[in-house]
């Protein structure tokens, strides 16, 4: 007798299918949006903090007085009026003109996510490798897995990416004939740890890639989101050969407009207009023009900073709240902006298996090992502080931390749980990394 499976159409799927699975992240949202539940999972931003009733005046004027060319398709790129209003933005970080920033090289995307997929569209055959900081964005985990890359990790401490670990994984892999197309990082307020890659540590990392002639693809969501003074220079900033910078609006204004961008070295532009225009035709003139309205004709520098108080309040009533309520032995990653905290939990719990018991005492998280495409991770947590209000923030801490207490008390009883699965150090390396509480 043969086997059977609920899916009429497994023997029909493109190659590249096979082995495709829900992230961590996505399986835990019909649960975490229950309202009995605290969910420190997402990384949905606080919206509320838009001045929403003249963001809802706003669009509404796009739709009845400019509905003709709004509500009409629109070339590939992206309109013009917003990637000139793109390099404005940019200009705050450093990336202007004079590093070679231009409208011209920006490409408007559906979101962070359509700029990643590009990007892996343009430069991954299957089987190259992909090079990333363990732990990463599960996102673009998903994205390499489906251009059927491998992704190895490189270890991290409280500086971000250990140059030293960049230049011996890429003489390793060089010495066992792997083909290393990128380096893919987000340098500031990383996400899952919230760690940022040093000021003096950021020239290392370019330096190595250039050697070795590595791409650098550049994730910043979060670099206008700091909380303790401005953020070091984005590696675009400091060279523009080889360097793609990936940024969004998600994380800023609104990520239900699904509003993101490419700056891309002048000779790949071409080639990303075209993927892009095989995939969607063109990003949505809607959203674009509500954006570009936004950034226009309202007070979008002040709201950055409205953001940057909301967000570390909350941060600090997270680190309040771990460091008078989790048990010994935790640890946990001190961000100076973004969005999460990384927590290390006491030697033999397993965060992944302990996510239904958290469940059942109504808080979420994201476990781990959604973020290490080799399965570890299981002695971490990330957990999001910008979209429950403080003592929300500190409700599900206590709630998470009673957890962790049961579950040290069944091990002390029962002992080892048994096929513990690899750990990782306290910001993801192999070997137990620096203290970052």
């Amino acid at each position: 007798m043969t086997g059977t499976t609920l899916d009429d159409y497994t023997d029909r799927y493109a190659r590249r299918v096979r082995g495709m699975t829900a992230s961590e992240i996505r399986a835990l949202f019909a649960v975490a949006s229950r309202p009995e539940v605290v969910s420190l999972a997402g990384g949905a931003p606080y919206i509320a903090a838009l001045p929403l009733d003249a963001v809802g005046e706003m669009l509404g004027r796009l739709g009845s007085e400019q509905g003709v060319t709004t509500l009409q398709y629109g070339i590939g790129q992206g309109t013009l009026e917003l990637r000139e209003r793109i390099c404005e933005v940019m200009s705050l970080s450093g990336i202007d003109a004079g590093c070679g920033a231009s409208p011209e090289d920006v490409v408007v995307t559906v979101g962070g996510q359509q700029a990643l997929d590009l990007v892996a569209r343009l430069f991954l055959d299957p089987g190259d490798v992909v090079l990333a900081e363990g732990p990463t964005y599960v996102g673009a985990l998903g994205v390499f897995q489906a251009a059927q890359a491998q992704v190895v990790h490189v270890p991290m401490d409280d500086d971000g990416l250990i140059p030293e670990a960049l230049e011996a994984a890429i003489a390793d892999l060089a010495r066992a004939g792997r083909r290393v197309k990128f380096l893919y990082t987000i340098p500031t307020y990383q996400n899952p740890t919230g760690v940022t890659l040093t000021e003096e540590r950021r020239e290392r990392v370019l330096d190595i890639c250039e050697r070795a002639g590595l791409l650098v693809v550049e994730d910043d969501p979060y670099g206008q989101l700091g909380f303790e003074g401005d953020a070091p220079a984005p590696l675009r900033a400091r060279r523009r050969d080889g360097v793609f910078y990936l940024s969004t609006f998600s994380k800023t204004f609104a990520p239900g407009l699904r509003v993101g961008w490419i700056l891309a070295p002048h000779a790949v532009r071409d080639k990303l207009v075209i993927a892009s225009e095989a995939q969607i035709l063109c990003p949505s003139g809607y959203a674009q023009a509500a954006v570009a309205t936004y950034l226009g004709t309202m007070p979008w520098r002040q709201q950055l900073k409205v953001y940057r108080e909301v967000y570390r309040e909350r941060r600090d009533a997270m680190l309040d709240a771990l460091a008078d309520l989790m048990p010994e032995g935790t640890t946990w990653t001190t961000p100076g902006g973004g969005l999460f905290v990384w927590a290390t939990l006491p030697d033999g719990l397993d965060s992944k298996a302990m996510m239904p018991r958290a469940v059942a005492a109504r808080v979420a998280y994201v476990p781990g090992t959604g973020f290490y495409a080799d399965g570890t991770g299981t002695g971490n947590m990330r957990l999001n502080f910008s979209f429950p209000p403080p003592e929300r923030i500190r409700e599900g801490v206590r709630r998470l931390a009673g957890v962790m207490e049961q579950e040290l008390a069944t091990r002390r009883v029962f002992g080892a749980v048994r096929g513990e699965g690899p750990r990782r150090g306290r910001a993801g390396s192999d070997v137990p990394g620096p203290d970052l509480a």
